[in-house]
């Protein structure tokens, strides 16, 4: 593996919790390994693992990011990665407050709800710890 393959896989595992990172690489196979290499090392390797601005702002622009293209898949992965980003409930709802005006009602409304029901998930008694789901 190269070191942005290395950067990226610590990266993500900060991010997104390691329960999540090793369900992920369970589920990986010979057909996807190489396209799962690539987000490795380009999303989580070069974009995440820049110094350039800080987690919870990094979280803030992939939320916003996601909800604008209408990419709500992957919405609560990353609600439940700002337990670990420092991307509090105001930081999440200001940048889909951005989405709204900027990208529209409807996906911000959406996202919105989606990020409520990862946040009462993430809340509830029973859930495991922040951000490992």
């Amino acid at each position: 593996m190269t070191n942005r393959y290395d950067a990226g896989m610590k990266v993500r595992r900060h991010v997104l919790g390691d329960a999540h990172v090793n369900r992920a690489e369970a589920a990986k196979t010979p057909f996807d390994e190489r396209f799962q290499t690539l987000i490795t090392e380009g999303a989580w390797g070069t974009v995440w693992a820049s110094d350039g601005i800080s987690d919870r702002e990094r979280s803030m622009l992939t939320l916003a990011l996601l909800a604008a293209l209408g990419n709500f898949d992957e919405i609560p992965m990353h609600i439940r990665a700002t337990a670990r980003t420092g991307a509090s409930k105001t930081d999440v709802l200001e940048a889909f407050q951005h989405v709204a005006i900027y990208a529209g009602v409807p996906r911000a409304n959406h996202a919105l709800k989606l990020a409520k029901q990862t946040y009462a998930e993430m809340e509830a008694p029973e859930a495991d710890t922040p951000g490992d789901k």
